[in-house]
């Protein structure tokens, strides 16, 4: 029995919407980043990039357990001295819901040359609209 190796001309992308309220944050990463990855595909190959679209809608309404919402800290630098600037997550989910689900998908995909690629394919919306009717997505419970 030989191995199968699937080739980029025989990529087939569908569509799939996710709404974040149903369920806690890691949760909901790990089934947008096994999509984004394609390993829930029959023909799922390392090398190839042959993930689907998710559309991700409801992210204002996000949830998560425990104290997270107050102790869980996003961090960036800005290269200068005492340039960390430190924001809790319910005030990230105010300035902006999308970056909370787009940094926790990030963290669950590898760390390789088509992560990018991968995550050029998650569609983040705050509320309950989208723009992406047109192409059917399919809900994941």
């Amino acid at each position: 029995m030989k191995t199968y190796s699937q080739k980029s001309s025989e990529i087939s992308r569908d569509w799939y919407i996710i709404d974040a309220s149903t369920m806690p944050l890691g949760k909901l990463a790990v089934i947008i980043a096994d999509k984004l990855m394609g390993k829930s595909k029959v023909t799922y190959t390392p090398h190839i990039d042959n993930g689907d679209y998710v559309v991700v809608i409801n992210a204002k309404k996000i949830q998560v357990t425990g104290n997270k919402m107050t102790k869980k800290m996003y961090r960036h630098h800005s290269g200068y001295p005492g340039g960390l600037r430190e924001l809790k997550l319910e005030e990230v989910i105010e300035k902006d819901p999308t970056r909370v689900i787009v940094s926790a998908v990030k963290g669950m995909l590898p760390k390789n040359k088509l992560s990018a690629e991968r995550l050029k394919r998650l569609r983040v919306f705050p509320g309950a609209e989208h723009a992406h009717t047109a192409q059917n997505p399919k809900e994941i419970k």
